[in-house]
């Protein structure tokens, strides 16, 4: 089988999980400091994909659709009031 990651986004993510520990490591937009464990591997892959490295595609679909807080599926129909 196959490996996933690719060497760079290995050292990308244990560059940014070392930045997060020292609590040098910013979010991109807002440039607020990083706690998250989660969020700072999130920062090393993409941006090991920026460079081109070896890293799956972002997952997207349900769960993405889920957040937004949209119903999916069912359109629910108004009752029209008859006048009289």
């Amino acid at each position: 089988m196959a490996k996933k990651y690719g060497k760079l986004a290995e050292r990308k993510v244990a560059k940014a999980m070392r930045e997060r520990k020292k609590g040098t490591l910013k979010s991109g937009r807002s440039g607020k400091k990083v706690t998250s464990r989660k969020q700072a591997i999130a920062i090393g892959l993409s941006e090991a994909r920026k460079r081109g490295g070896k890293v799956p595609a972002k997952k997207t679909g349900r769960k993405a659709v889920r957040k937004t807080g949209r119903k999916t599926g069912k359109k629910t129909m108004r009752k029209s009031r008859s006048k009289s």
